[in-house]
């Protein structure tokens, strides 16, 4: 009787959450002209993305301009911490931006998600790290992904958020085939972002999604993306209901400016957490580098609701070997992806760091991630909760670690219970971007021999711990077995 009781609790909980999440979107949010699929100029989209051809992996690649008119927003009162925002619209100006879209070039591999990336532009470009990062994952599941240029920097350049790095806005790198794009200023990206989402979900002319049908709608950003969508679902989600559900990847303590110049400038407070109130699905994503280091997250943790779930994870640092050298050739097929990559040279001649960088297992508990809010969103499941990173107690916080200087707590992975390398997100030197990308620190001989006395007791602790992971739902199954197969294939303990 309790199994039928609680069997029907949960259909109970999906239907409601079906009923109460459907991202319909509301009169506030203007339906865009929409152009496209866009060729010329240099005859191929730019953006920092995978670069193999995505017909090996049955997609395809398609661009459009998307414009209209756009709104800033502005907010009779502070904005107050818990996210309780209430926000009307304010000026307006024109805009015409792109969509980069990323789809199965097959109706029967879609299965009916589309991810909504605000592209990044921390390094003077658009970039897509939530794809380059999860790909892999959205891939196996029929996923489509759509990059949005939501910023100024991205579209005309400006000031570069990160200094020293060389600014490479659309306009500048193929003038012929972005001449005609105008962004009024981010102060408009957020209208401009639930436009990207209308236009996907109603459009007014071609379809980016050609002839797929869309069933859920994701928004998800990363880094100074995700402090930007963290105002977004506080500020404007509320008016919009565009999005279906939210990824929150690698946040800091604050959301971004609500309004900024030549507007009226309105800040974010700190910190800044999800408003209690949603009605949909919020996961946030957050390595070891974003809850203290220059981001400072911890401050902004909050309890996991049936709307809000969070996920730390030990051994991972914002941006790592995975997201800067092997992800973006990354077929989903190679042990490579999960073996230690020792580099302090990601970039050689522009990104080059004082120490190893982060090797850690981000990528693939990100395509958990991608898995979980999936499934959240379409069928109602809601994520089991995640433990949190230990931290010390006091005012002078910091995460604890073990004697070998891997972070306690948090989500499990084998990287850092069957360790071959202390793994973290801090400890970097060199530039400010440097500091994001942690480190790695490889054992020596005899620590490794102290551990390991053979190679078969590496690889049976290591496939123990990977079965925890996959028990849990922080390592899928396919991803597992290119973990136990790059341990099996490994030099430890022989």
């Amino acid at each position: 009787m309790g199994i039928v009781r609680h069997r029907s609790a949960v259909l109970l909980h999906a239907a409601i959450l079906a009923v109460l999440g459907a991202g319909v979107a509301s009169a506030e949010v203007a339906a865009p002209s929409i152009e496209g699929p866009i060729t010329g100029g240099r005859g191929t989209p730019f953006v920092a993305s995978t670069s193999f051809d995505l017909a090996q992996v049955g997609y395809i690649q398609e661009e459009f301009f998307i414009s209209g008119t756009a709104a800033a927003y502005t907010s009779a009162g502070a904005l107050t911490s818990d996210g309780m925002w209430t926000v009307t619209p304010a000026a307006t100006a024109a805009y015409k931006t792109r969509l980069l879209v990323y789809r199965p070039a097959s109706r029967t591999k879609f299965n009916g998600t589309v991810f909504v990336e605000w592209l990044n532009v921390s390094a003077g470009l658009d970039a897509a790290p939530d794809w380059t990062s999860a790909h892999t994952e959205m891939i196996r599941q029929g996923i489509a992904w759509v990059g949005v240029s939501a910023q100024r920097i991205g579209v005309e350049g400006g000031t570069p958020i990160i200094p020293g790095l060389p600014l490479l806005p659309l306009k500048t790198v193929d003038a012929a085939r972005y001449g005609s794009l105008v962004h009024p200023g981010d102060s408009f990206s957020y209208d401009i972002f639930s436009q990207a989402g209308q236009a996907i979900r109603h459009p007014a002319g071609a379809s980016p999604l050609g002839n797929l049908e869309l069933k859920k709608l994701i928004g998800a950003g990363e880094s100074q993306s995700a402090f930007r969508l963290v105002t977004y679902i506080d500020a404007v989600h509320p008016l919009a209901r565009v999005y279906d559900g939210f990824l929150v990847h690698s946040r800091g303590t604050s959301g971004a400016a609500l309004s900024e110049p030549p507007q009226s400038t309105i800040r974010a407070p700190r910190p800044t957490l999800i408003r209690s109130d949603l009605r949909v699905p919020v996961l946030t994503f957050e390595t070891e580098t974003d809850l203290f280091s220059l981001l400072q997250y911890y401050s902004d943790r909050q309890p996991d609701t049936d709307r809000f779930r969070l996920w730390e994870v030990p051994g991972t640092a914002h941006a790592d070997t995975y997201s800067l050298v092997v992800g973006a050739t990354d077929l989903g097929k190679s042990p490579a992806a999960a073996e230690l990559l020792v580099t302090s040279k990601p970039i050689p001649g522009i990104i080059e760091c004082g120490a190893p960088i982060n090797s850690g297992p981000q990528h693939f508990v990100l395509d958990a991630a991608i898995d979980a809010l999936d499934r959240w969103v379409r069928r109602g499941t809601l994520p089991r909760p995640a433990p949190r990173l230990e931290v010390t107690a006091g005012a002078a916080h910091s995460i604890v670690r073990d004697a070998h200087g891997n972070a306690l707590g948090g989500i499990r992975t084998p990287q850092v219970d069957v360790p071959i390398a202390t793994l973290s997100g801090e400890g970097q030197t060199g530039s400010l971007l440097c500091l994001l990308f942690g480190t790695t620190v490889p054992f020596d001989a005899a620590t490794l021999a102290s551990l390991y006395p053979d190679h078969r007791s590496y690889v049976s602790a290591y496939s123990r711990a990977t079965r925890r992971a996959m028990r849990a739902g922080f390592i899928l199954k396919h991803d597992a077995k290119l973990m136990r197969a790059a341990a099996a294939a490994s030099a430890i303990g022989r």
